[in-house]
């Protein structure tokens, strides 16, 4: 998804009661040395009185919104105890979604590679401090000085110091896993590392294909055999043709609105391969599986008594997961309201009564929004899949299922600003075209057709075609026609997870000669969209 960093809904403002109790806290920690928990406020009984209540909101909110398709799972105290699909696979077919229907995850997939990697450690085959940069040939961030200290930790809580979502736009064009680590070095990071918090999807995947390779196994085959076997996940993979293998699967959905038709509907419109950032979104997983997982989570890396209770992650290794390690989302008023963390895969936060938080959301743009909550303190734990567009949907699920089991009612109508959130986030970032009422006439396309070239994207070529120009972009050399807007500025249509409306591209030109440069918007978010022309041509 467009710069999402895995949205939770845990910021919010202090309550008098939680200002009250945090004084208690502070000088109970002097006392003691560390403050007591809060007390619980989930039983079995009020949770297996909000179940109905779920069942219920997840049927109502399926009809409100039209997302074609969900599946929840709910674990406490080590059992299972809702498991349920709902809706359909894909919109106007008859294969219903059930428990074991799998669903693309997207970047729920954190939190799951996190795990991966906390197994890798508890096993002592690698440290969360251990340098990266000899495990990952070809990756290599700033200078010296910061590339020799970049750590698995660093590059799992997003604060390696590269730029929000990098490398995102080189996966949209069509480069693999290993050209774009490649090609992330040639990012400044500015004074960033350790200190700022950039969600970045590739960045995330270094640090967990640097940890297969440190334990000599390829990543998919290490999740499969360190994860998803000992815990029984048999329809979850981390590969992208396990996926379209599988008739049981959701498809993915967006929202559109024909023309002629006053309201949105959902169809099922496109695909997305995510291997190139697998660990970072590339698992697909059922309702069935993650249930496992969220109890792995919940006992401290162990199964079940039931399942043997044996010990699949070490408990430290694990724990580390969850500790907050970065501001995600800095306070706008500390006095008011409470800083979002993250930490190794997971966001951070608290609830007001003082209870921590774990939660992930993931979302393609393409089609698909997923989210588990966790409260560890109250072994409580649900995950929501669903194959629509993040519109706030399984947030919402969750977060008013979490009111219902603490407080017997939900406290909010979580989907009017989580709505309102997720519509901000798909919202075009680039500059949008430029429409002049009396546009200028264009050069001769002699003057734009060439090569151009830069050290992040690599060769493009403008062509002519017809009697008009393409562009081509990746090393598939995908053409994009060109439609002239005004004088040397163009428009064309992106594709992809980040693509939303049409972007400018803008030649200089200087005098009669031929454009020097050429300026496209969508890919300059972080300065690297402005091409120079190559003379003699360089063969795409």
């Amino acid at each position: 998804m467009p710069r999402l960093v895995g949205l939770v809904l845990g910021v919010g403002v202090i309550s008098p009661a939680a200002l009250l109790m945090a004084t208690v806290n502070a000088t109970a920690a002097t006392a003691a040395g560390g403050p007591p928990p809060p007390p619980k406020l989930v039983t079995t009984a009020k949770v297996f009185a909000a179940l109905p209540r779920l069942d219920a909101f997840a049927t109502q909110i399926l009809r409100q919104t039209g997302v074609p398709g969900m599946a929840i799972a709910v674990v406490h105290d080590d059992r299972v105890v809702f498991l349920k699909g709902y809706g359909l696979q894909e919109v106007g077919k008859p294969g219903a979604v059930d428990p074991d229907t799998v669903f693309q995850l997207a970047s729920l997939s954190k939190p799951i590679a996190s795990t991966v990697v906390a197994a890798l450690v508890g096993d002592g085959r690698v440290r969360w401090d251990d340098p990266v940069i000899g495990d990952l040939p070809g990756f290599r961030l700033g200078p010296a000085a910061i590339a020799e200290e970049v750590s698995l930790r660093d590059l799992l809580s997003h604060r390696s110091g590269l730029p929000d979502h990098a490398g995102d736009l080189l996966e949209d064009i069509g480069f693999d896993r290993a050209t774009i680590f490649q090609r992330l070095g040639v990012l400044p990071l500015g004074n960033r590392f350790r200190a700022v918090f950039n969600y970045t999807n590739f960045g995330f995947t270094a640090g967990a294909i640097a940890a297969a390779n440190a334990s000599g196994q390829g990543w998919e085959e290490l999740s499969r055999e360190r994860l998803y076997r000992p815990l029984g996940m048999a329809r979850t993979s981390s590969s992208y043709a396990d996926l379209i293998d599988v008739p049981n699967r959701a498809v993915l959905h967006v929202r559109e609105t024909p023309k002629g038709v006053a309201s949105r509907r959902w169809v099922a419109r496109y695909q997305r391969d995510p291997d190139a950032q697998s660990p970072a979104g590339g698992v697909s997983s059922t309702a069935r599986d993650l249930s496992q997982w969220l109890r792995l989570q919940l006992a401290g890396g162990r199964l079940g008594a039931a399942a043997g209770g044996r010990q699949i992650v070490a408990p430290a290794a694990l724990a580390e997961t969850h500790r907050p390690l970065i501001a995600s989302a800095p306070s706008r008023d500390p006095a008011v309201y409470r800083t979002g963390f993250y930490g190794l895969g997971w966001n951070v936060s608290s609830t007001d009564q003082g209870a921590v938080q774990l939660s992930h959301s993931g979302g393609f743009e393409l089609g698909a929004a997923t989210a588990a909550y966790l409260l560890p303190g109250e072994s409580l734990g649900i995950v929501v899949l669903t194959n629509g567009q993040p519109i706030g949907v399984p947030e919402t699920v969750a977060l008013s299922f979490l009111d219902l089991a603490r407080f017997g009612k939900v406290e909010l109508d979580y989907l009017k600003p989580l709505g309102g959130i997720f519509a901000q986030i798909a919202s075009q970032e680039y500059p949008r075209v430029p429409q002049p009422a009396n546009p200028g006439p264009a050069r001769p396309l002699a003057a734009y057709s060439g090569t151009y070239s830069n050290g992040y994207v690599g060769v493009i070529a403008v062509k002519p075609q017809g009697s008009g120009l393409v562009l081509e972009l990746g090393p598939q050399r995908r053409a994009y026609p060109l439609t002239h807007v005004s004088g040397d500025t163009f428009r064309y249509q992106p594709s992809g997870e980040n693509a939303a409306g049409p972007s400018a591209v803008a030649f200089s030109v200087g005098g009669n000669g031929p454009a020097s440069r050429v300026q496209i918007d969508n890919l300059n978010l972080d300065g690297q969209g402005v091409f120079q022309r190559q003379n003699p041509p360089v063969a795409p």
